[in-house]
């Protein structure tokens, strides 16, 4: 039973923590699908303006701010001032092992099993999931 123990610990050591949902995560910018808020794709991110459902998603203090790292600075800068203003935290998500559509998320430490976690569009029909 001990060697099980030293192997576990050998292969976390290696590997890192075992994780559930890979292929979301990758998507998602690294949380799963029943903890999202709101998700914003790529192209909605790169608009002008900033999303309103975004600023009223993120009313709630227990959210966190994912941005996809790949994007221009200009194109998330606004979404960092924001989050920066109303004391919420924000990640930059680099370094994912496949390239996401999803350029913005608004996650809950804890699953909230939102039905409609997306801002349909004109800019989310163009974007392929």
């Amino acid at each position: 039973m001990a060697s099980n123990n030293v192997e576990d610990y050998l292969i976390k050591g290696i590997y890192g923590e075992k994780q559930v949902k890979i292929e979301e995560r990758n998507v998602f910018l690294g949380t799963i699908r029943e903890r999202i808020e709101i998700a914003l794709t790529t192209s909605q991110v790169m608009s002008n303006s900033i999303y309103p459902n975004v600023e009223n998603s993120i009313k709630n203090k227990d959210v966190t701010l994912l941005l996809n790292g790949t994007l221009p600075y200009n194109s998330i800068s606004k979404y960092i001032l924001m989050a920066k203003n109303k004391n919420i935290p924000f990640s930059l998500v680099n370094n994912l092992p496949v390239p996401t559509p999803i350029g913005l998320v608004v996650t809950h430490s804890k699953a909230i099993e939102k039905n409609e976690i997306f801002v349909k569009d004109v800019l989310f029909k163009s974007t392929d999931f």
